[in-house]
């Protein structure tokens, strides 16, 4: 009997521990939809849209680039709309994790694709993000960004 109580307990705190972050709960597909809408807006070089996702304290951490702020993360993204190639952002699908921060809003976490024609041959490069949002006044900004694994 105390092995299954034991058994028990264990399951029961493993299931709690360790259970699916991603289950599509009100606040995951929130945060995916403004994913979707974030990086649509991106992938059609509507910067107008596009910044608007951000608050304007945003800290951007890029390993390969460092600590970056709001004016030079919209000033960044504008160079790349203007490039003559078409650069696509996709989420890789099954990656999205969210998790909700008491009183703030969400962690989004997951990994990406981008691509696009270089010299007429197609380059595509995965990565790691990690994202927080911020839920004020009804409205979903992105404060903070971990950019990794370049």
């Amino acid at each position: 009997m105390k092995t299954f109580i034991s058994l028990f307990f264990f399951w029961a705190i493993c299931s709690s521990s360790f259970g699916q972050p991603n289950k599509p709960t009100e606040l995951y597909q929130q945060i995916s939809r403004l994913d979707s809408t974030m990086f649509q807006a991106y992938n059609q070089r509507d910067m107008p849209t596009f910044k608007q996702f951000f608050t304007s304290d945003l800290e951007w951490f890029q390993d390969n680039g460092g600590l970056l702020h709001y004016e030079t993360v919209i000033a960044n993204f504008q160079n790349i709309f203007n490039r003559d190639y078409v650069l696509t952002r996709k989420l890789v699908p099954g990656t999205l994790e969210v998790h909700p921060i008491k009183d703030y809003g969400a962690i989004h976490i997951g990994r990406h694709t981008f691509s696009h024609v270089e010299n007429g041959k197609l380059e595509v490069g995965e990565f790691k993000f990690l994202m927080i949002w911020k839920k004020d006044q009804g409205l979903w900004k992105i404060s903070r960004v971990v950019s990794y694994d370049h």
